[in-house]
């Protein structure tokens, strides 16, 4: 799969096209993406999908001074999970900034579907707006014959529709399997481990500090997690939060313990998969009652992986 940064990509063969945040990259996701690739075949064309960051709705956000969206995948983890579906020739990342959101909706049409990706097939939501000031819609794409343009498919879990609005919902809400189900795949977060306080050691559990960009993620508390690595894979418990009993951080903390696991981490790119929430965040009034805390949550979670063998 071909990563394309900046603002102008060179695909010469004619392009099947899809434009998305794909935050997530859930069921729904996938059943676009496996589209995309079918009908691509059927045409002779590469496939390519349009993606941006900072995510829309962030920059607006940021514009108006409001609190940032919540947000499941960070880009790296967003780009890894789009080339594990196999369906992608091409991703553009389109750096969303004050100059392309001002962009006319033709001009994003001329300039860069034909233009730039010579898009001949274009798969998108019928509610898809684009341009400034949101001025271009599905009938102004349906309007232009040099390509055809289709409306995405929904897919339904469990009588709902599959989006990343419902995976937030779920994990703000604890609901870690049905985050899942409508994912299609465990919900999880990667980075570097880096050096912390090193609190954990002194209340009996070590853990490994993963440094994350800098969104509002849509789950806190204590889990039950797989933790992927170089070294192969481990069970274990994470604590994602603000760590309120001994930090005053406005920014949260993914600190994670792996089961009888003994080596050093630092500098090594893990994944922490969430299976089970445990717990919400607790401000605990002294450290032996956090020590405690800690021992019953690592208890917990070998029981919970003990009898959930299949995960």
């Amino acid at each position: 799969m071909n990563i394309i940064f900046g603002q102008h990509p060179v695909i010469a063969q004619g392009s099947a096209v899809t434009i998305g945040n794909f935050d997530g990259v859930h069921i729904g996701h996938h059943h676009i993406l496996q589209t995309l690739k079918q009908e691509a075949e059927q045409r002779n064309l590469s496939t390519t999908a349009i993606i941006f960051e900072p995510q829309p709705t962030e920059f607006f956000a940021q514009q108006r001074g409001s609190d940032r969206p919540l947000r499941l995948t960070p880009l790296r983890d967003k780009l890894q999970l789009l080339q594990q579906t196999g369906c992608l020739k091409n991703v553009w990342v389109q750096r969303f900034n004050p100059h392309f959101a001002n962009q006319s909706a033709t001009d994003f049409i001329e300039r860069d579907l034909l233009g730039q990706l010579n898009t001949r097939y274009l798969l998108v939501g019928d509610d898809f707006r684009f341009g400034k000031g949101r001025g271009g819609d599905f009938p102004l794409l349906q309007s232009y014959s040099q390509f055809e343009t289709q409306n995405t498919p929904s897919v339904l879990v469990s009588g709902c529709r599959a989006s990343s609005t419902a995976v937030r919902q779920a994990l703000a809400a604890g609901e870690i399997a049905t985050a899942q189900r409508i994912l299609g795949h465990a919900y999880a977060l990667s980075g570097r481990v880096k050096h912390g306080a090193k609190l954990g050691r002194t209340l009996g559990c070590p853990t490994a500090n993963v440094h994350l960009p800098l969104h509002r993620y849509a789950l806190s508390g204590v889990f039950v997690v797989r933790v992927v690595g170089a070294f192969g894979e481990c069970g274990g418990v994470a604590s994602f939060g603000l760590n309120p009993t001994v930090s005053q951080t406005l920014l949260p903390k993914l600190e994670v313990h792996l089961f009888d696991f003994s080596g050093n981490l630092y500098g090594q790119r893990i994944q922490v998969q969430f299976l089970h929430k445990l717990r919400d965040e607790m401000k605990f009034a002294n450290l032996p009652e956090l020590e405690y805390a800690i021992q019953q949550d690592m208890q917990q979670a070998r029981d919970w992986l003990a009898n959930h063998s299949k995960f």
